[in-house]
């Protein structure tokens, strides 16, 4: 009874999860196939999912009338930059508060998911005055500080998830070997920490990467902006897109995430089982 009553749940799961990743792909194909379309295709009253007549003149387009380039070099000075730094402060800091147990780091936690609920407008004005005594206005130095400060909360609670699933009675054993505290964090913790850290670096880069409303706010000079902002560039004064460029340079800036996922999905898939045959 319980085979036969598991096997249709499966299928639904399956069914479920089908239809989610369809939701998902749904938007990137379309942008996908609207890069590829040349403009008579565009303003077709029966649109297709595949181009009759595939062009390119879209991405030079794209090329030609924004800087993607240089906008993409700043958004990934500034993503790698602030995953860096977030995942540097965010491993000690959550080591402690997941090995000391108490009120305090209780309620650090608490305040760390509890911050994640404010909204970005809710900070920008006080952010700004900050940010303008400092000089860092235009500056993708500040614009760094600001997606660390705003990403670090998450990172943090992230790893506090991963230090606790290590066991401490590895550190006790290690310790009994004769192994000091940095020799048992280095060699015992860390190597099994790496699938966590990289995961927890890759969603700060992505959110960093990703981001609009901080860029906008706090980058002017054209030169500085980020490829986010860049994107607004191609609507008209009316709110009219130019929609081919516009999808060409949206779907060059979704490769680097989705390269990036890929590459580091396996290394964390083989963390994982270094950390398990290490165990």
């Amino acid at each position: 009874m319980s085979l036969r009553t598991s096997r249709p749940a499966r299928a639904g799961q399956y069914l479920a999860l089908l239809c989610y990743l369809v939701f998902l792909a749904f938007p990137f194909l379309w942008l996908i196939s609207t890069a590829f379309k040349p403009a008579p295709e565009l303003g077709s009253l029966h649109p297709t999912w595949i181009p009759d007549s595939p062009t390119l003149e879209n991405f030079r387009q794209a090329f030609d009338e924004q800087p993607l380039l240089r906008a993409a070099g700043n958004s990934l000075t500034v993503a790698l930059s602030a995953a860096l730094i977030a995942v540097v402060i965010a491993t000690p800091m959550a080591y402690v508060m997941a090995r000391q147990r108490g009120r305090l780091a209780t309620a650090a936690t608490g305040w760390v998911v509890v911050s994640q609920a404010f909204p970005f407008v809710l900070v920008i004005i006080p952010l700004f005055l900050v940010l303008k005594n400092l000089h860092l206005i235009n500056s993708l130095f500040g614009l760094i500080m600001v997606y660390v400060v705003w990403s670090l909360p998450f990172a943090l609670w992230m790893l506090v998830g991963y230090v606790r699933a290590v066991p401490a009675e590895l550190e006790e054993a290690a310790a009994v070997d004769g192994a000091g505290r940095l020799r048992t964090l280095v060699s015992v913790t860390a190597p099994l920490l790496a699938p966590g850290i990289v995961a927890t670096a890759m969603f700060a880069f992505i959110t960093a990467w990703n981001e609009f409303f901080f860029a906008l706010v706090l980058l002017k000079s054209p030169e500085k902006q980020t490829l986010p902002v860049i994107l607004t560039h191609f609507l008209g004064a009316e709110g009219v897109a130019d929609l081919g460029p516009l999808a060409a340079a949206a779907f060059l800036a979704t490769i680097p995430s989705l390269a990036i996922f890929a590459i580091i999905q396996r290394r964390i898939t083989g963390g994982m089982l270094a950390g398990a045959v290490k165990t």
